[in-house]
């Protein structure tokens, strides 16, 4: 074990940079190579085919079978040009991950040949079994009939030799499987809802857009090291290791020059992910050692979504190919920071406005106090369900660190927005007034000259306001983006369909308060709702220090949800306004909620039963072994001392080692009593039914376990001899040469 352990360490210390050959071109000539895109389908579609897939693209149009086979014919001429033999649905399943099922173009021809064949059947629906991927019992074993469903608005792209078609996944009877379909509903819902409320404002307005820009944080570790850790390799997380004596604590990893073997696998994951049309933008230095982060341009949130699935699997390609893995989860390591995807969103329409961004006049300031306010309407009202749709096992560990939001959503507004808010709710009725040609005015002078970033930021507000969009902090690294975006976009939607109804309502009072005046009814109606809901979503507003034990208090008197046991806070989906507002939406029924759920509870239960198992492996058949041979040693160093010297020198020589000796008994001792009461919690836990309370009590009973095990092992570590330790350390881990 020992030469084991120092003969990967040095190995991994002595790779060299894989010699990475960047392609003749600049970036955008080879970007979108590998991607079915518009001028790919111009070239090989016929024009009124091309103009048909625009408008199913641009404006929801109904695509029929006649041009789904035009389309499968020159998807088919483009992808055998590149090489290309085999087809997938590409599905995102409730795993956190992606699915897809290789088919060969090939068919058999009738006169003992083949021919390669791709119609528009096969592009439009396949049917993988759906009994294998988790449904909350909506299939059974003996249910497998599922559907996966093409979806255009997400271009179709090429990997090796494959094919992908990006698709939705739903069960024989309808209900949704996966993440994609119920965000497409969500975002038509949030474009429906929000195109209406702009129409006060700009009646030309036809469309909006839900944008997504997300920050993808990842943790690089030697491959090496990374298999000599089976803790890592099972479970993504170290589940012992003791803090090595420098850590981040120096603030030199971030933003610091990137190491050369970092920077070519930098490199070659940006030119595949170009090639694949993931607009990369951004590359550094995260704050924790062998931490990094890339961001991408924005884009449409469902093309975003498929872009981050894409990369996070590119990147662990890319990775092994320089002799590193990824490792995605969000807290791999114990005592510094974990890793997040911050997921920063915002609404814009056809015309080009984003409606999260302050205007040049007093009218276009009352549309950005409007989206703004009902942003924050749509977060206080389901600020639990927010918090249920990026929780989970993992993500758990990172929640409230000093790196990361607590768990408790509120918004930070920053001084100017939070002054606008404050006097539209505070201000004179009459501070609105209209004039002849000059439209709306207010009394607020400043507003124009409102800038974008004109906030500062706050790294403990979880749902932050950053100048012309929000950004939602505690979305975690390994999380499908699908899963917040689908709450984040729904519950905005609501709270627009909901402003609008209110002040449809009460344009009829005011046209009668101000007859024969200039005043305009619409107006005073839509400041008059605005004034309701500011007062009504303040308790979501917090520009203090969300790591405070005074804003958990704070936090709990303001009605806002500070639950912190994950499984209890995967309820919010099951509250009664939870349902409502997904099934007034279509987004997603109430039998769709409840089988989420169920995967939600048994996803969490299985990641700790899985910890709970490799730690139990790890404690009896590595750590106690080498802990009782390294005792043995020094016991006999002890017998060999009292042969050799008179009894009182002896014990003055053996005093250190005595010591050492009673802590190794003590501390294996109580590990191994540790581990039966693992193993005995686990038992009484999974005799447990419901999938609820099953993992309340796997939360409960036997994830503290595990962090009184681990307390143990760290401490051994510190005291049995180096060379003899079986696992890499983390100073090993931690510091990529």
């Amino acid at each position: 074990m020992e030469a084991l352990r120092f003969q990967v360490v040095g190995e991994a210390f002595k790779k060299k940079p894989l010699d990475v050959k960047a392609p003749s071109e600049r970036p955008y000539e080879y970007f979108g190579k590998k991607v079915f895109n518009r001028e790919k389908m111009y070239k090989y579609l016929p024009k009124d085919v091309y103009e048909k897939m625009v408008d199913v693209i641009d404006n929801g149009a109904r695509l029929d079978r006649a041009v789904a086979d035009a389309v499968a014919a020159g998807m088919k001429q483009w992808a055998v040009e590149n090489g290309v033999t085999h087809y997938t649905h590409w599905f995102q399943p409730l795993t956190e991950g992606t699915a897809e099922k290789h088919d060969s173009f090939i068919e058999h021809d009738g006169k003992g040949g083949m021919v390669e064949e791709f119609t528009g059947k096969l592009l439009v629906q396949q049917e993988p079994d759906a009994s294998s991927f988790p449904s909350g019992g909506i299939r059974s074993t003996f249910e497998a009939r599922g559907y996966s469903a093409w979806d255009p608005t997400s271009p179709v792209f090429i990997i090796d030799d494959t094919l992908c078609i990006p698709t939705v996944f739903i069960s024989y009877s309808g209900e949704a499987l996966d993440y994609k379909a119920p965000l497409l509903r969500a975002l038509h819902a949030v474009n429906v809802a929000a195109t209406d409320v702009c129409h006060y404002f700009d009646p030309a307005v036809k469309k909006v857009t839900s944008n997504l820009g997300w920050e993808q944080e990842y943790f690089l570790v030697d491959e090496g090291l990374y298999a000599a850790r089976p803790d890592l390799l099972l479970t993504g997380r170290t589940l012992m290791g003791h803090d090595s004596a420098k850590n981040q604590q120096m603030d030199d990893h971030y933003f610091g020059a990137i190491p050369e073997r970092v920077a070519a696998f930098m490199r070659d994951l940006e030119i595949q992910a170009l090639e694949l049309g993931v607009p990369c933008k951004t590359r550094h230095n995260e704050v924790a050692p062998n931490q990094f982060e890339l961001a991408p341009i924005f884009e449409e949130t469902n093309l975003a979504v498929d872009h981050n699935m894409m990369l996070m699997s590119l990147m662990k390609r890319v990775a092994r190919k320089h002799g590193f893995r990824v490792l995605l989860h969000e807290k791999p390591f114990a005592g510094i920071n974990g890793s997040g995807k911050h997921n920063n969103w915002s609404l814009s329409t056809d015309n080009g406005i984003l409606l999260h961004a302050p205007g040049k006049t007093p009218e276009q300031n009352l549309r950005f106090a409007t989206f703004i306010v009902e942003t924050l309407m749509g977060v206080y009202k389901h600020n639990g369900l927010l918090k249920a749709s990026i929780m989970s096992a993992t993500n758990a560990h990172r929640l409230g660190a000093n790196e990361a939001p607590p768990a408790i959503v509120s918004s930070f507004l920053g001084k100017q927005v939070s002054e606008l808010l404050d006097h539209i709710e505070t201000a004179d009725k009459d501070f609105l007034a209209m004039s002849g040609k000059q439209g709306l005015k207010m009394d607020i002078p400043e507003i124009p000259e409102l800038l974008i970033d004109n906030t500062d930021r706050n790294r403990t507000s979880p749902f932050a306001f950053t100048g012309n969009r929000f950004e939602f902090r505690a979305v975690g690294s390994e999380a499908n983006c699908a899963s917040a975006m689908i709450a984040l976009n729904s519950a905005v939607a609501e709270a627009l369909v909901n402003f609008k109804k209110r002040v449809d309502a009460r344009i009829p009072e005011f046209e009668k308060q101000l007859a024969g005046t200039e005043h305009s009814a619409k107006f005073h109606a839509i400041i008059d709702v605005l004034r309701e809901d500011i007062k009504t979503c303040k308790p979501i507003r917090f520009d203090g220090n969300g790591y405070s034990e005074e804003w958990v208090v704070e936090a709990e008197k303001r009605g806002l949800d500070v639950e912190k046991s994950c499984p209890k806070i995967f309820e919010r989906y099951l509250d009664k306004e939870s349902i409502d507002m997904f099934e007034s939406l279509g987004v997603m029924t109430k039998k769709e909620l409840e089988a989420r759920n169920e995967v939600k509870w048994e996803t969490y239960t299985k990641k700790i039963q899985i910890e709970a198992r490799v730690l139990g492996d790890l404690s009896m058949n590595h750590i106690i072994p080498v802990a009782t041979t390294y005792q043995s040693e020094l016991l006999k160093n002890v017998g060999n001392m009292a042969v050799i010297f008179p009894i009182d020198t002896a014990d003055k020589l053996s005093a250190r080692n005595k010591k050492i000796i009673q802590e190794i008994a003590e501390r294996t001792s109580a590990i191994e009593k540790g581990v039966e009461e693992l193993v005995e919690a686990r038992k009484k836990a999974n005799k447990i039914d419901g999938e609820h309370e099953k993992a309340i009590a796997y939360h409960d009973k036997v994830e503290p376990k595990l962090d009184e095990i681990r307390y143990q092992i760290d401490k051994l570590e510190l005291i049995v001899d180096d060379a003899l330790w079986p696992l890499p350390k983390y100073r090993e881990l931690l510091f990529i040469r």
